[in-house]
């Protein structure tokens, strides 16, 4: 008769006091669950998970716009509910790059405040439709790319809608085709940066890529952000010293407090455009404000202006004396991305720090200047167009001239800064 202790309960007959649960890991180890292949019963089709998600971005985008363009028109006698989300659908259509068509001719200033919610939220869109599909983790291209043509799809639709509702019954003209072909373009790229993301199709890219392309884009993408960020500080300074005027002009539309609330709003939609334009005035080739004007450091030359807060911190004149170091931040901002590159490639192993060559050093730094100068450019692409066909119908910075001049910079600046990290280094 076999004993039975506390620690020792009663087993049935022909176990043997080892046997365990094939099921049931031991203490203290750490068995990885089977991965099985996500059921898709219960899950939503790709068309109706894709146009839910595409119809959420719209409305989420939509709605500030329309509120912000309704404050602003509280002050007419004949503004109207229907007038008011009509204009709100005429600027939602002007943040996706779409013109509109005046009896001045066209609009095409893009606010890109409004085009960076518009891009943020059809991220989302990508991500829950990647979702949806089942395909989280996957690693497939194929699965994240259907996921951002099907939104794109299904946003260009909404696009071609709003077109029509707008150029139905008001005096603005919009070609529904162009809405299609922007809002097509738009929400298959906003998608697609949401579905790599949420598939690792991002993480395998990176895996994939030379280290010292990843690391040269790494660090292009590093300086661009610091030149929009000096380029922000610098118009936000001049916008403050300048902030009397601004405020003179707010008031003399003599709209109420709501009307100058959205006329405050709708100014600081055009915010981003600034920082470009302040950054394309700190590379050099500056921004235009106007047909034959000019912008630069070393030349002002400007008109007649209409009464908007945003053009009250305009230079009066080309930089003198003290003003010149603004010259030097471009360089600055390259010196600190290359800084920053070298200390990344020098993290420590053990005891001692992994010192990189001079070649994986300075191809990276080389390679930031073409990275940065494509920003830059894309960006100054995007903050200018028209707005009208007499004298402001061309309004923003030259795309090649500030490509190319931020190319340079960025390119010597990240030598020195990478150079520098590497020579302070070894002291």
């Amino acid at each position: 008769m076999s004993s039975v202790t506390p620690d020792q309960p009663r087993r049935p007959a022909g176990v043997h006091a080892d046997a365990r649960p094939p099921d049931r890991p031991t203490a203290g180890s750490r068995v990885p669950s089977p991965r099985h292949p996500e059921s898709s019963r219960g899950r939503a089709p790709l068309p109706v998970a894709a146009g839910v998600a595409a119809v959420w971005a719209a409305v989420t985008s939509y709605l500030p716009v329309a509120l912000v363009l309704g404050l602003a028109q509280l002050s007419e006698d004949s503004a109207t509910l229907p007038g008011a989300l009509r204009a709100g659908l005429a600027g939602w259509l002007l943040g996706h790059g779409v013109p509109l068509q005046t009896t001045a001719g066209p609009l095409g200033l893009v606010p890109l405040a409004l085009t960076v919610l518009v891009f943020w939220r059809l991220t989302r869109a990508g991500v829950h439709t990647t979702r949806a599909m089942g395909a989280r983790g996957r690693r497939s291209p194929r699965q994240a790319l259907t996921a951002a043509v099907a939104v794109g799809i299904g946003y260009a639709l909404l696009g071609v809608l709003a077109a029509l509702l707008v150029g139905s019954g008001s005096g603005l003209g919009v070609s529904p085709v162009r809405a299609g072909v922007s809002f097509a373009l738009v929400g298959v790229l906003g998608a697609l940066a949401g579905a790599v993301r949420t598939t690792g199709v991002a993480g395998l890219l990176a895996e994939h890529a030379p280290g010292p392309v990843r690391d040269g884009v790494r660090t292009g993408l590093v300086a661009g952000l610091l030149l929009f960020g000096a380029g922000a500080g610098a118009a936000g300074l001049a916008v403050a010293t300048g902030g009397g005027d601004a405020a003179d002009m707010i008031g003399a539309y003599r709209t109420g407090v709501a009307g100058q609330a959205g006329i405050t709003l709708v100014s600081l939609a055009y915010a981003p455009n600034a920082t470009v334009w302040s950054t394309a005035y700190l590379l050099g080739p500056g921004f235009a404000v106007g047909t034959g004007t000019a912008v630069r450091t070393s030349e002002v030359t400007v008109g007649a202006l209409p009464a908007v807060p945003l053009l009250a911190g305009l230079p009066s004149g080309p930089v003198e004396g003290l003003g010149a170091a603004l010259l030097a931040v471009p360089v600055l901002a390259g010196m600190a991305a290359g800084w920053l590159l070298t200390r990344r490639l020098s993290r420590p192993t053990g005891e001692e720090r992994a010192e990189p060559g001079w070649p994986a050093l300075l191809g990276p730094a080389a390679f930031a200047g073409p990275v940065a100068g494509l920003l830059a450019a894309l960006a100054a692409g995007l903050s200018g167009g028209p707005l009208g066909n007499g004298r402001l119908a061309e309004i923003g910075p030259v795309v090649w001239q500030v490509g190319l001049v931020a190319t340079a910079v960025v390119t010597v600046g990240a030598l020195l800064g990478a150079a520098a990290g590497k020579l302070l280094g070894r002291r």
